[in-house]
Parts: C-alpha cells; structure tokens; sequence
C-alpha cells in the first residue's frame, strides 16, 4: 500500500493553504466543494467539511487545497489537518469517485493574438458555443463548466466566447509569452476530454439582449434595423477575427447618435476607438448618408 507524506505549502491568498501529496490523488480533472453537499462523490471533502472552518476544498492532481473561514488562522490548524490528511490516505480510503473516462475528441487549439494586448485569442477546429457568451469574472460564470475552470487561472480577468473560439483577457501581472502555451493545452485537454463548454441555460453576453437578434430586431425603427443589418454584415465578421464583437444598443435620431456596445477583445482595447471613428463611424456615414453623426461605444 501507497504511504502517503503531506507538505503543507502557503499560497498567495492567506485564507487558502495547499496539502501536497507524494502520490497522484486524482487521475484528472480538478475538484472544487463550497460545501457538504457538493461533496457527494468526494469523501474526503465530505470529512473535511466536518472541520467548521473550512469553507471550500479543491482536489486536483497531487494536492489538496482548502480555504478557511476567519473564525482560525492556519498557523493553528495546520498541523492539525495535515494529520487528518495523512491518516485517511494511509487508511486506504476514497479520494474522490471519478466517473469513468471518456474517449478522448479530437480537437486542436491554436493561439492567435489580438490587437489588444492584454487578449489572447484561443481557436478550436469545431464549434464549441451557439452564440456569444462574455463573462467578467467566476460569478457570472456559474453556468459554463470551461469558464469557471478558466477562471482559476490567476491571470485570467475575463471570458469571452463565440463559436469557435474564446478570448481570454489577462491582468497586467502576467506575461502572455509565459502562460499562452499553458492556457492553449488546458483549453485543448478540457475540449478533447468532452467536458461540457456552457449549459443550455446560460444567457448570452452576460446577459445583454442583442437589439440585433431576432427577438430584438422586431422593436427597432426603420433607421435601427437598418444600421443592426450593416454591422451584422460588414462589421461583426472583423471584429470576430480580431477576437471581440460588437452589439448594437441604441439609435438616437435627435442626435443621430449611435450607441454600441464593445465586448471581447475590442473592449478595452487601445485601437478600438480609431476603429471605432476611422472605421465603423466612417461606413455608417457613407452608407447612411446625414442620418449618422456619431458612434459612441461602450465596453461590455
């Protein structure tokens, strides 16, 4: 039998310590339980929850981790858990009951960078959404399994996705050269494994209803609807190459004022409002004639 050896290891977040082990918990996946109930198909994190200081336990390869309430600090407890840890291991007992593994999909994920440098772009060779899902942090990104999973990344700040591809936008402290190729072979091993991208239910962009869309479309003036047509033809096919999209809000014909919003790559991004004036501004003034004035756009 396996003997087991725990090295307690600190983290950056102080409410949150890592157990590791010298042997493979898990064949693969990563776990992660906010409470007993989740736990169903993990007795260990059943066990551990039975500690009223812990808040969530995560299991992935060769380590535990927990994160604590504030009634303890780990200085108190550690040693404590550790023992805990060592004893059920050695005793034999079930880690986690892992469903049977899928065959794998074949699938390839290429990186492609964006003019915006703080996203990245990640293609895959098959259709991985139905329509455009942008999330801005793990919250919102409840019902999609692949986002919330992207989200652990520390480097990761938001998600958006769009057929085929997602785009990934970083915090300023991470280098794109040091973790694409990370993110590029955790995005292909998640899709070759068949695990699910989004649920049925998710609402797209966040929950922003496209005037574009078919239900959207039947409420607009004649001048909307036809501005909607233009960037669903000439616009939205480059913005998607660059990584972002752009959905239309409102038309303000007092003003002739066009409202757009930017989500994806093309939020935040430092060329979007020279795109925005010399491109989109410019094509809607030339195929609409006086009935434009101005785009304004806000980022999703």
């Amino acid at each position: 039998m396996k003997e087991y050896v725990i090295t307690v290891k600190e983290t950056n977040n102080p409410s949150i310590l890592k157990f590791e082990t010298n042997h493979p918990l898990v064949e693969a996946g990563h776990y992660e339980y906010r409470n007993i109930d989740e736990a169903k198909n993990a007795p260990l994190a059943q066990q551990l929850f039975y500690l009223p200081f812990i808040k969530t336990v995560y299991i992935s390869g060769n380590f535990i981790a927990m994160e604590r309430f504030d009634i303890v600090q780990w200085e108190d407890v550690k040693d404590e858990v550790a023992q805990q840890l060592v004893e059920y291991l050695n005793a034999g007992e079930p880690v986690v009951t892992e469903e049977p593994k899928k065959d794998k999909v074949a699938v390839t994920v290429y990186a492609e960078v964006t003019p915006n440098p703080a996203v990245m772009k990640f293609v895959a060779n098959k259709k991985l959404v139905p329509d455009v899902f942008e999330f801005k942090n793990i919250d919102e990104a409840a019902t999609s399994p692949l986002a919330r999973k992207l989200f652990e990344f520390p480097f990761v700040k938001e998600v958006f996705m769009d057929l085929n591809y997602i785009s990934v936008t970083k915090y300023e402290v991470a280098d794109w050269n040091e973790v694409t190729m990370e993110l590029r072979e955790f995005i292909r091993e998640y899709l070759a494994q068949g695990a699910e991208v989004i649920s049925a239910d998710t609402p797209r962009s966040s929950g922003v209803q496209q005037a574009g869309s078919a239900t959207g479309a039947q409420n607009l003036d004649e001048t909307s609807q036809e501005i909607v047509n233009i960037l669903e033809e000439y616009v939205k096919p480059a913005v998607a190459s660059d990584g972002g999209n752009i959905v239309f809000q409102s038309y303000e014909a007092e003003s002739k004022t066009v409202h757009v919003i930017l989500q994806g790559a093309c939020s935040g991004c430092p060329s979007s409002t020279f795109t925005l004036k010399n491109g989109i501004q410019t094509m809607l003034q030339n195929m609409m004639g006086d009935r434009v004035e101005e785009v304004v756009a806000i980022n999703g």
